[in-house]
């Protein structure tokens, strides 16, 4: 069985009998087609179904209207809300998103930049893997003329638009919800130290507990990949110190889901034994039990960011890509994993709590 035929230009010129350049002509409005024509060539173009060849387009435009997306991986919640965002805009402006994955992997991050390249992406849109210690590759593509805008891991040194949230300010908040609570003894279980999304959420927690005049244990101070193994060993590590934390704050999603499995796994309670909280944008943290205080990025409002700021870059057909930062705000919603239960042992169950931090310029 043979495909359904596609119509194209010179079909609706043969039935109209007229010029193939004067139904393009037409369908783009020029208005050197008079009205009479235009509505018969688009009237006639509707019955038909007719839709614009893209890759034709592009290659009369020189404009692919695609934009590349490189994600540590899209199963992740964070991930795939930010990308829903930059779907969402670039779509209703006349965009296409590719999305590649680096699996958390340095090289295969590389290998998806040159593999955009050659589809001739007009632009890129990237939060790197937790094995990028530099930039180099993706300097190299700014040097080749292509536009980047980096969303919440970034690399520093690279003079490009990023889109990232108040991460500092999120773990600080959170640290100080906890000593509110009466945990003095509160672990950090982060990501690769080199991350500068890393430092800022350890620099806001070491700050909440100085201004409190608790030391930081540097035994309570543990970084990790992703991989559940590893997680867990770090989580284990934090236990065979003597004394033993009272809480944890877990820096990323898959480090706060699975500390809380590695936690149940080790007969502690939550939160009798130790507290838990992290920077968890996922829905299931209202699910669980108990449910977990969770520092929330508004992820869909990153995507959106970062696609606006990509979108701009082309339109304006700038070479140079002037340095601007874009820092949303974080919000925290107080759940019964850091609460302690009340004097007669039962859980006092109160309405989530929605704290804000405000916007730094």
């Amino acid at each position: 069985m043979q495909g359904a035929h596609i119509v194209t230009i010179k079909d609706i010129a043969k039935r109209l009998g007229i010029s193939a350049s004067t139904v393009s002509r037409a369908l783009r409005g020029s208005t050197e087609i008079n009205e009479a024509t235009k509505k018969l060539v688009q009237d006639l173009a509707k019955e038909l179904n007719y839709t614009p060849n893209p890759i034709a387009l592009s290659l009369k435009e020189k404009k692919t209207k695609v934009i590349g997306v490189i994600v540590p991986e899209i199963a992740n919640y964070f991930c795939s809300a930010v990308i829903a965002g930059i779907e969402d805009y670039a779509y209703a402006n006349g965009y296409h998103v590719i999305i590649f994955q680096s699996h958390e992997n340095y090289e295969r991050e590389v290998m998806n930049i040159r593999l955009l390249e050659s589809r001739r992406i007009e632009g890129l849109i990237i939060s790197v893997s937790n094995e990028t210690k530099n930039g180099k590759h993706i300097q190299e593509l700014i040097d080749r003329g292509v536009p980047v805008v980096m969303f919440d891991r970034i690399c520093d040194e690279i003079d490009t638009p990023r889109v990232v949230t108040d991460d500092e300010g999120g773990a600080y908040l959170a640290t100080c919800h906890l000593i509110e609570q009466g945990y003095t003894k509160i672990a950090h279980v982060g990501m690769a130290a080199h991350l500068s999304v890393t430092q800022k959420r350890m620099k806001g927690y070491t700050n909440a507990l100085r201004e409190h005049g608790i030391p930081v244990q540097k035994k309570w101070t543990v970084s990790c990949d992703f991989t559940a193994k590893n997680i867990k060993k770090a989580v284990e590590k934090l236990f065979k110190s003597k004394p033993s934390p009272d809480a944890i704050l877990a820096a990323a999603e898959r480090i706060a889901i699975r500390s809380f499995e590695v936690l149940k796994e080790m007969k502690l309670r939550i939160p009798e034994d130790v507290a838990l909280a992290g920077f968890f944008d996922n829905p299931v943290s209202r699910l669980i039990d108990p449910p977990l205080t969770s520092i929330h990025q508004p992820t869909f409002d990153i995507g959106q960011s970062a696609a606006r700021l990509m979108i701009e870059m082309i339109e304006n057909n700038s070479p140079e890509h002037q340095f601007k930062t874009i820092e949303l705000k974080t919000t925290m919603d107080i759940r019964a994993s850091s609460l302690r239960r009340a004097t007669m042992g039962i859980m006092e169950i109160k309405p989530v709590k929605r704290l804000k931090l405000n916007r730094r310029q």
